[in-house]
């Protein structure tokens, strides 16, 4: 559980730092340039030599059809009716993602992950596996050892299990087989797309590159997307490009925002959140629900039989509640030594946060995730 009290320390101490320290920061941690991505690729392989640790066939029958129909591509036809009982065999998903400008002949990280009931794929080798992209073009192909961060054991109907030994890794696992065509400087102009959407900081981005490589060079269509100009020939562009990424540029202000995880009880807020004038009550109310166990004896001699019995008991606590007033402008520090003060739990604190919010007390974004 969050300790409310630690927050409303740190949040005093660094409150005033974060204030006074604002810091420029490269361009390449802002935004991104348009059409420099990732592409992800996945596949359905089979990693085989396990050692008795693969699918249960009889409740995986997928396994079974991949391993008749692999031998079938082999050249190997089995009798009719043949049950094939498989033990080192597991199907598997390979997952990875393909580099910007990746080529032909460049080898990538890949994951493995099982899809049936394997109990372990330690030890396993992936047969080649090909890894199709979302427009169902084959893009890399994949083979390799897999690499099983985990451990684990039984005996006797007992057994111990270090971190997930299901999913595995092969570094260097995945060739790639096709490039992603680029268009990456066409008509000599790019696009920077900022990672969070802002009007102020768009403006400094396109002052600073004006500042820097002369007027016009760059102009913001919106509070996201920058159009910059680049030089013509591939080489100067790249020599212009590494340039830029480095460029340092002080990002506007965040918004007042408040994250709250409903199924953790996790809250983050920061420094921006104030508070409207307002009350803030809070009190608990507690039940408890018990039984007392008493063994009745009956007396020596007698032919009474000894009885338990329960007799159930139940509490009703409620807290005194309090009432705190925070004055207007309030800022994180004293929302969160106010929520302290009146004995507020994370899950308390959720409740009373939409409450702010819902009666227009509270100067923030409020996001529940």
């Amino acid at each position: 559980m969050m300790n409310l009290k630690l927050i409303a320390l740190c949040a005093a101490l660094l409150g005033p730092m974060i204030a006074t320290s604002a810091h420029a920061e490269r361009l390449k941690d802002l935004a991104s340039i348009g059409g420099v991505r990732q592409n992800q690729l996945s596949g359905y392989g089979i990693v085989v030599g396990l050692d008795g640790t693969g699918d249960q066939t009889t409740q995986t029958p997928f396994t079974v059809q991949s391993i008749s129909a692999m031998l079938q591509q082999k050249g190997i036809s089995l009798p009719a009716g043949t049950q094939l009982q498989l033990k080192n065999v597991a199907a598997v998903m390979v997952t990875t993602s393909l580099p910007a400008f990746a080529q032909p002949g460049q080898t990538i990280d890949i994951t493995v992950s099982s899809m049936g009931n394997a109990k372990s794929l330690r030890g396993g080798t992936l047969i080649m596996t090909p890894l199709h992209g979302a427009d169902g073009q084959v893009y890399a192909m994949a083979q390799g050892n897999v690499l099983v961060g985990g451990a684990g054991a039984s005996a006797g109907g007992a057994s111990t299990q270090v971190n997930q030994l299901s999913v595995g890794r092969i570094s260097g696992g995945a060739t790639v087989e096709r490039a992603v065509a680029s268009n990456l400087g066409a008509d000599s102009q790019i696009k920077l797309e900022l990672n969070t959407s802002d009007f102020a900081t768009a403006s400094r981005v396109v002052e600073a590159v004006n500042d820097k490589f002369g007027p016009g060079i760059a102009t913001a269509l919106d509070g996201r997307v920058i159009r910059v100009r680049v030089p013509s020939s591939s080489d100067q562009r790249v020599s212009f490009l590494g340039i830029l990424e480095n460029m340092d540029v002080k990002p506007a202000d965040a918004a007042a925002k408040v994250i709250l995880n409903a199924r953790t009880g996790s809250i983050v807020m920061n420094r921006a959140v104030t508070l409207e004038t307002c009350a803030i009550s809070h009190g608990n109310l507690s039940v408890s629900i018990g039984a007392d166990t008493q063994v009745s004896q009956p007396p020596a001699g007698s032919r009474g039989a000894t009885a338990v019995t329960q007799t159930p008991q139940v509490s009703v606590k409620k807290d005194a509640g309090k009432v705190i007033m925070l004055n207007g402008g309030a800022s994180l520090a004293e929302v969160v030594k106010a929520m302290n003060a009146i004995g507020a739990t994370p899950q308390d604190l959720l409740a009373i946060l939409q409450a702010l919010k819902a009666a227009g007390s509270l100067r923030a974004e409020l996001e529940i995730i």
